[in-house]
């Protein structure tokens, strides 16, 4: 067993067990795109970062990805984690402001702006559908195409599959096909009609972690005399 320290809890996991399973084994809640239970992780959308390590040595890691390590200190909710969120959030919305379930997402973690070129894509790269393809429908009938900013998503050759069977699972794990988010303003990015409260320990100085992990966040019940 490995032993280690998540948000100041101690945890004992097996080997080879992913910071972000021991994290959600405790309850703590981290936010994920291209992470499906059942599929392989492949750390695309980065959402999932969490902070290791301690003081100047501390850094940002894909939870999805890294293994646990004896000793290793984890905070899933600094201030450093949320505002990499954020910034992830707003270069996803850039991409595809009309997924509801990133619209929902920015929303959560109070993103009210995005500073990037919209493009109004239909695909953010998270990889779900090729993965769902491959390993649980046997089928292999899609992949990744190209690099860089020519990287897109297609059948080999760009020509009909003859190994797809219309189930539809890549249409169902994807983020931004589930749902459509339905505000009527498409040339702003942020609807924010899903919004809710941000986590008010973080906004103030002595606190660099969340103090909690409520959701929704239940600030707004705390009475002030």
């Amino acid at each position: 067993m490995t032993k280690l320290k998540i948000n100041g809890v101690p945890v004992s996991v097996e080997e080879g067990t992913t910071i972000l399973e021991a994290a959600r084994f405790l309850g703590f809640p981290i936010p994920t795109l291209c992470h499906m239970e059942g599929l392989s992780p492949y750390g695309a959308c980065r959402l999932c970062v969490v902070e290791i390590g301690e003081g100047a040595k501390s850094k940002l890691v894909s939870s999805c990805t890294y293994p646990v390590e004896e000793g290793l200190r984890v905070r899933t909710a600094s201030a450093r984690v949320i505002r990499s969120r954020k910034m992830i959030l707003e270069l996803m919305l850039a991409s595809c402001p009309q997924s509801k379930v990133i619209q929902d997402l920015a929303s959560a973690y109070e993103v009210r702006q995005q500073r990037f070129r919209q493009e109004f894509e239909t695909c953010i790269l998270c990889g779900l559908c090729v993965r769902m393809c491959s390993e649980q429908m046997m089928a292999k009938a899609i992949g990744f195409q190209g690099r860089g900013d020519h990287r897109a998503l297609g059948t080999p050759f760009d020509i009909k599959s003859e190994n797809c069977r219309l189930c539809g699972g890549c249409i169902y794990i994807c983020p931004a096909c589930q749902l459509r988010c339905t505000y009527t303003q498409p040339e702003k990015a942020i609807c924010g009609g899903c919004a809710n409260l941000s986590p008010p320990c973080l906004e103030k100085v002595q606190f660099d972690d969340m103090m909690c992990y409520m959701s929704p966040c239940v600030a707004c019940e705390i009475k002030k005399d």
